[in-house]
């Protein structure tokens, strides 16, 4: 099996190699002075023209059948290799919809994330202003009793002179 693939790989560049060359420059000028020797040879003398026909257009038929065949071959792997291409294609479009599934269940999980943070920002909101209202009531607690203590401290100051004002007295019965 082996020896078989090796010979076809052989006869496949031996095919691709004269595909290449026929549809080349030097082939296009050997041709073209292969025709001209051709017709010149009968004006000469060497050769007769009705020979020369008879040669040209055998050697030119087997040229075209092997041309054929070449060229055939040629349409063949190009064909395969297309196929290949077309394969590849399919493979990356099946990637590329699998990738935009992924794409589409990122974007919801985004989603989810963002209504997510929004709910903890209302949260944050709420729990700032529930200390708000704490610290509102912590102020006005302070604000009522700094009140309360000054008022307070306006009582004990008129207890104080009240006091005094008895101890003083009392200071004045006992002196009498």
């Amino acid at each position: 099996m082996k020896k078989y693939e090796e010979k076809t790989e052989v006869l496949e560049k031996i095919a691709n190699g004269i595909t290449w060359w026929i549809g080349s420059i030097p082939s296009l000028i050997a041709h073209t002075l292969f025709f001209i020797i051709s017709f010149l040879l009968p004006l000469v003398g060497l050769v007769e023209f009705d020979k020369m026909l008879l040669i040209l257009t055998t050697v030119v038929s087997l040229e075209a059948i092997y041309l054929a065949i070449f060229i055939q071959m040629s349409v063949n792997k190009s064909h395969e290799k297309i196929e290949d291409i077309q394969e590849d294609i399919e493979d990356i479009q099946e990637d590329i919809e699998e990738i935009s599934e992924d794409i589409e269940e990122i974007s919801e999980d985004i989603e989810e994330i963002n209504e997510d943070i929004e709910d903890i920002q209302e949260d944050i909101e709420e729990i700032n202003e529930d200390e708000d209202e704490e610290d509102h009531s912590e102020r006005a607690k302070n604000v009522m009793l700094k009140s309360n203590v000054s008022s307070n401290k306006n009582e004990i100051k008129v207890l104080k002179d009240k006091i005094q004002e008895l101890q003083d007295k009392i200071d004045e019965l006992k002196n009498e």
